[in-house]
């Protein structure tokens, strides 16, 4: 049995609520992982979380409910892939996230 957990329309999906998810480093690292991914679905469990089960949780819902992810239970596992429809919504914001990523923070650079 699969079940795909409710995300809201994308429509819907407020840019602020994107960047509130994304600011949380656990949640952006999920994105930036399933990004370089090239959208591939992976185990909800591979990803290094916090432990308790109460927060690994909120960080899931927080990611779908900004219209980030979508969601299934597989029944022996849950699963999570980027939406396909989030870049039309938002084009070139994953992309732009990813590059900053890998830029040198201000800390590092010489002036």
């Amino acid at each position: 049995m699969v079940d795909e957990f409710p995300v809201p329309p994308i429509g819907e999906v407020a840019l602020g609520t994107v960047l509130s998810a994304l600011a949380d480093p656990h949640r952006r690292q999920v994105v930036l992982a399933l990004l370089s991914g090239g959208g591939a679905e992976r185990a909800c469990a591979s990803f290094a979380l916090p432990k308790a089960k109460s927060t690994r949780t909120h960080h899931w819902r927080v990611l779908r409910d900004a219209g980030l992810v979508r969601q299934r239970n597989a029944g022996n596992g849950t699963f999570v892939r980027l939406r396909d429809e989030f870049e039309g919504r938002f084009p070139g914001l994953l992309a732009l996230l990813a590059d900053l990523d890998h830029a040198p923070s201000a800390s590092t650079v010489d002036e």
